[in-house]
């Protein structure tokens, strides 16, 4: 079986690590599974054939055609001992924590990210920050609790750490995570594991070496 999925020749600075191949590198790592990066600088429409809103990463590996990262990290836990046990309620949890990063915390997450990062400064977002800021807590809450003091959300490392891990990476810079020490430090924990170290590496590798005259 071979592998393959995309990722942006380059992207300018403020994008770079942050591109969602990094959560597709980091569980191939996680799994030891090899595979080939094929990548694109722009969405030419045979791409969108493949991939229908022009993003990456899209992923193949001679069985299937699929996008969406989370999609592909479940189709990935499915193929890993690594990345979830292989009991059917084990799967389900791992599948579980993967939705509720996309859907419980990321949106919410991304909100205030991009009221303080794209907007910080007008006038409107007096208004509308404080109550970002108040349903970001509220899932940060749960989800505090709902970790408690175990290292990672089912006991064991799964590929539904991957997702949260990379959702809660993007609330670093805002401080979000200073009122829940135990999600702070369970980001943290993710994010020192080596196969994220060499994802995040390969990653910006590709774009130092893509570098354009111009940028």
């Amino acid at each position: 079986m071979t592998i393959q999925f995309t990722a942006f020749r380059w992207v300018p600075p403020f994008a770079q690590g942050w591109v969602r191949d990094l959560r597709i590198r980091w569980a191939l790592e996680e799994a030891g599974l090899p595979y080939e990066v094929v990548l694109i600088d722009n969405a030419t429409e045979n791409y969108r054939d493949w991939q229908p809103f022009g993003q990456v990463p899209a992923y193949r590996d001679g069985e299937v055609e699929m996008f969406e990262s989370g999609a592909i990290v479940l189709r990935l836990a499915g193929m890993s001992e690594a990345l979830a046990p292989r009991t059917e309620a084990g799967l389900a949890r791992v599948s579980t924590w993967i939705f509720a990063a996309l859907n419980s915390i990321e949106p919410q997450a991304q909100t205030l990210v991009q009221l303080d990062g794209f907007h910080a400064g007008e006038a409107w977002t007096e208004g509308r920050r404080p109550s970002a800021q108040a349903n970001l807590d509220a899932r940060l809450t749960s989800l505090s609790k709902a970790l408690g003091d175990k290292d990672y959300l089912e006991g064991r490392f799964t590929a539904g750490d991957i997702m949260m891990a990379t959702v809660l990476r993007e609330l670093e810079e805002c401080g979000a995570l200073t009122k829940f020490p135990n999600l702070d430090a369970y980001r943290a924990r993710c994010l020192a594991r080596p196969a994220f170290a060499k994802a995040l590496e390969d990653q910006l590798q590709t774009f130092r070496e893509n570098e354009p005259a111009s940028a």
